[in-house]
């Protein structure tokens, strides 16, 4: 899609307000009709004008789009070809009230209509990440996770279905938000068919990147059909890894007070470096060099999978199908820049790599009994990650750092008994090696009226688990070679959890019986490790009813939803502070060499922080329960309008913090977060208008938010990340799309979509003075919008032609509500030409992305006091082709 950046007219901005509501393809035939056709579209056929039907499952009832009350933005089959929508990040810039945070393909978290308050730290986020606040759905199964979503590829989707605004009487903990529903074909009956897709593309100053996708559906009886698809997707990179040096007198340890960060916020006298000032002339400061690891274009992606599904109808009452899809998502380097170093520059000292690999199982059985619909659903989903990250930006906000990787007697002068001729600092060349796994079973079972009833009920019962276990080992290389406090002997003494009680140390220190995955001890150059079970339990019972008061005129809607949720987490944050081979602090200070042991005094012991009985009178989980209410009138004067007056509320659940208890000052981190609260008032108006030549759907709304949710990272107060109920705000806004068809010139279509929004902190909760009353929330551009023109004609008898251009803008976002974390980012606005012919059973096109080369802004961090941006891929042109059998 094209970029510039510029101050465009207002008149040019109102005319990009839009997402096309891609679903509202321009067809005659009936839904059904197309959707049973093999290809997005009957070839030697332009179209005559006019919006297409389009149906959606948002409430969980198989509706027309413009017969929903709720906002739902919608893109189809169709759309999702002519878009060429097939990750995450395509689909994001097609849905104007939806945003994202994160570092790149695999790590990313949904945030609709601005409810967020900060960007999540992959090498932390998964077991003490918060809950996300937006769902995200395959077909019927929930498969959001803390942290990071699953990054599922849009391969033989029906459609994508995204429902702005809280859903948790029917979607439940984690739609506070709202909804993102990706719904996948169903195998056909009697239908045999199949397609093939590939494609290729060149980026400017960038890798080639190719892809593949092969779908077929076989009828196996009468009653028994299977689709299965499977895909490849090779991301060529567009980062560069530029070289450049560092060592250890940048740390945050030898930062002074007053010293101004990127972001403008200086440093605080209460956060001034423990050693401000020190004069490091005397110091051996050895530099990381990353020649090594000096690279173009080292970013890439490649998406691998398939998915099997089967359909079985029983009889005319009853249908089963079974599902089973697996993917492998690979990367190599980062997907963001650092804007000091240059255009798409970043500096890496270790190797940053990404194997990210799900299953997921899922069955749904659906019939009658007697009058009612019956609907059991559930699946059990399976992840596993492997990544590498460079942790070596640490280097600059780690007051503590030095310690590990400096002799004691540059960081401790005065503690040594002797200090070296060549007091020395190795090189700060960090990294983390996380391993996570994730399962989680959910299973549904609901009962509904038939549609044509005055008084409709739906009520059901939910049920999930989920548990993820993640290992985190921070490597410091250097701290092998570190001499202790006799300036001669070297390197830490082996570590060991702090829960294996079964481990040389024995019952000392902090050691308790507790979670872990793997014994000990550490590997060499191990400093940290993080070893973490989280569990999450989630029971609801949910019932929506609606009432006809005037048949066909107005409607009014009551649901509701009981939530029990329940949160744990075990396992141990291990440090190696107190392990000095020559210690100056705890038991092992004054030892002989040689004789130290495994003191079991640094980190947390978070299985006996929150065991039953503890000491500090901490929870042994984090429990939320209540219920919560949605009221909808819906009013339709005449056929073809629709307006509705919402109210509803929504909830995310807390969380128990790995250091809950540390203090600073006035400060305690809490144990446990409270659930965070929204009250959404909504009004909203769905019109098909001149004979169904214009459709147009708007909203309105106002949500009241308390409680809100935040990470915050300050290593003044404690050297781990943490979560805190940082503030109450109001997010006040409006959204709309538009399809317009005209039958006055076939062929011809217009699409797009908006969002507005304005945003306020309103009462801040958290007393670390880093929320500033009245600022904004996170990821909340005052406006996004985008426009797609789309014209097709006949070249002969047998070959249609089609043109697209498209335009996509965004106004800046801030990353984060906490100061010393926040980044604003710029705004952007990018174009995008499509063109290509279709003949019989083929197709095949030509298209360009970013043609203006403009560096859209997606998301960034600045947890680490250097400035970190995911952008969108440069300009890319490529080719596409398609042949249905």
């Amino acid at each position: 899609m094209l970029n510039f950046r510029s101050s465009a007219s207002l008149g040019v901005l109102a005319a990009a307000i839009a997402t096309p509501a891609m679903a509202q393809t321009v067809n005659s035939q009936p839904a059904q009709a197309a959707a049973n056709a093999p290809g997005t579209q009957a070839q030697g056929k332009i179209r005559k004008g006019g919006v297409q039907t389009i149906v959606v499952t948002a409430q969980k009832r198989t509706q027309d789009l413009q017969d929903v009350p709720i906002s739902v933005q919608a893109l189809g089959e169709e759309g999702l070809e002519q878009l060429n929508v097939n990750t995450f990040k395509d689909y994001l810039k097609q849905l104007p009230s939806v945003t994202a945070g994160g570092s790149g393909p695999g790590q990313s978290t949904i945030y609709i209509r601005g409810l967020a308050s900060t960007t999540p730290n992959l090498t932390t986020a998964g077991v003490a990440g918060l809950a996300p606040n937006v769902s995200l759905y395959l077909d019927d199964q929930p498969l959001s996770q803390p942290g990071r979503n699953l990054d599922v590829y849009a391969a033989d989707l029906a459609r994508i279905e995204v429902l702005a605004g809280p859903q948790g009487t029917l979607f439940g903990a984690s739609s506070q938000a709202g909804v993102v529903r990706l719904i996948t074909n169903e195998p056909k009956l009697g239908v045999f068919e199949g397609r093939v897709t590939g494609g290729v593309s060149f980026t400017k100053h960038g890798d080639m990147s190719e892809k593949a996708t092969a779908v077929l559906n076989v009828p196996v009886t009468d009653s028994l059909a299977v689709r299965g698809v499977v895909y490849l997707d090779h991301q060529g990179g567009y980062i560069d890894n530029v070289h450049g040096t560092r060592d250890a007198s940048e740390s945050g340890r030898f930062r002074e007070a007053g010293t101004v960060r990127y972001n403008g916020v200086p440093v605080s006298p209460g956060r001034a470096g423990f050693q401000a000032g020190a004069d490091l002339s005397n110091v051996n400061l050895i530099s990381a060099d990353n020649t090594g690891l000096v690279k173009d274009n080292f970013n890439t992606a490649q998406y691998t999978g398939f998915r099997v599904s089967a359909l079985w109808e029983i009889n005319p009452d009853w249908k089963l199908k079974v599902a089973h899809m697996r993917q492998s998502l690979d990367t190599d380097g980062v997907f963001f820049e650092d804007p000091t170093l240059g255009d798409l520059k970043i500096q890496r000292y270790m190797p940053d790599t990404m194997n990210d690999r799900f299953s997921n199982t899922a069955w749904t059985l659906e019939g009658q009994l007697g009058a009612l619909n019956m609907v059991y659903t559930g699946a059990f989903t399976d992840r596993k990650t492997d990544q590498t990250v460079d942790y070596s930006d640490y280097l600059f906000v780690g007051q503590y750092l030095p310690y590990y990787i400096c002799d004691t007697a540059v960081v401790y002068p005065t503690y040594v008994s002797a200090a070296p001729a060549d007091p020395t600092c190795q090189a700060p060349n960090l990294s983390v090696k996380s391993h996570s796994e994730m399962t989680k079973i959910t299973q549904e079972l609901r009962f509904s009226t038939p549609d044509d009833w005055r008084f409709r009920v739906q009520a059901g019962g939910f049920f999930s688990r989920l548990v993820l276990k993640e290992r985190n080992d921070f490597f410091y290389p250097g701290s092998v070679n570190v001499r202790g406090s006799d300036g001669v002997t070297t390197g830490f003494v082996d570590n060991y959890p702090l829960t294996n009680v079964n481990a040389p140390p024995g019952m000392t220190g902090n050691a308790s019986a507790g979670y872990f995955s793997d014994p000990g001890p550490f590997p060499p150059g191990v400093i940290f490790r993080n070893d973490v079970k989280r569990t999450d339990r989630q029971i609801g019972l949910f019932g929506q009813a609606d009432f006809d008061i005037v048949p066909d005129k107005l409607t009014a809607t009551f649901g509701l939803r009981y939530y029990d949720v329940e949160v744990g987490l075990f396992g141990s944050a291990n440090s190696s502070f107190y392990n000095l081979n020559s210690a100056i602090f705890g038991p092992n200070a004054g030892v002989a060499p040689g004789t130290a042991i495994d003191a079991q005094l640094g980190g947390t012991n978070i299985s006996a922080l929150y065991a039953p009985g503890n000491p500090a009178g901490a929870p042994t989980r984090a429990r939320s329960k209540g219920v919560i209410v949605k009221g909808t009138l819906t009013y339709k004067p005449v056929s073809g309008v629709l307006f509705y007056g919402t109210y509803s509320q929504g909830f995310r659940p807390g969380l128990l913090n790995r250091p809950g208890g540390a203090t600073k000052g006035n400060y305690t981190v809490p144990y446990a977060l409270q659930t965070d609260n929204v009250d959404n008032y909504e009004i909203g108006a769905k019109l098909e208008l001149f004979d169904n030549q214009l459709v147009f759907n708007a909203s309105a709304f106002y949500v009241d938010i308390t409680n809100l949710q935040t990470t915050i990272f300050d290593p003044s107060i404690v050297n781990l990340f943490f979560s805190d109920n940082a503030a109450d705000a109001w997010i006040k806004g409006a959204e709309g799309q538009f399809t317009f068809a005209p039958y006055a010139v076939p062929g011809l279509t217009l699409a797009g979509a908006f969002s507005l929004l304005d945003t306020k902190i309103t009462k801040v909760l958290t007393p670390t003075n880093d929320v500033q009353l009245g600022s904004h929330l996170a990821y909340a551009p005052p406006f996004q919008g985008n426009l797609r023109v789309r014209y097709e004609w006949a070249l002969s008898n047998t070959i249609d032609a089609h043109i697209m251009p498209s335009v996509v803008h965004s106004a800046s976002k801030f990353t984060d509500i906490i100061d010393i974390n926040k980044l604003r980012l710029k705004g952007y606005t990018t174009f995008g030409l499509t063109a290509g012919i279709a003949k019989d059973n083929w197709t095949f096109e030509i298209y360009g992305d970013n043609l203006t080369d403009e560096r859209a802004q997606i998301s960034g961090d600045f947890y680490y006091d250097r400035p970190r941006v995911v952008t969108n891929r440069p300009l890319t042109v490529g080719a596409r082709f398609s042949v249905d059998f």
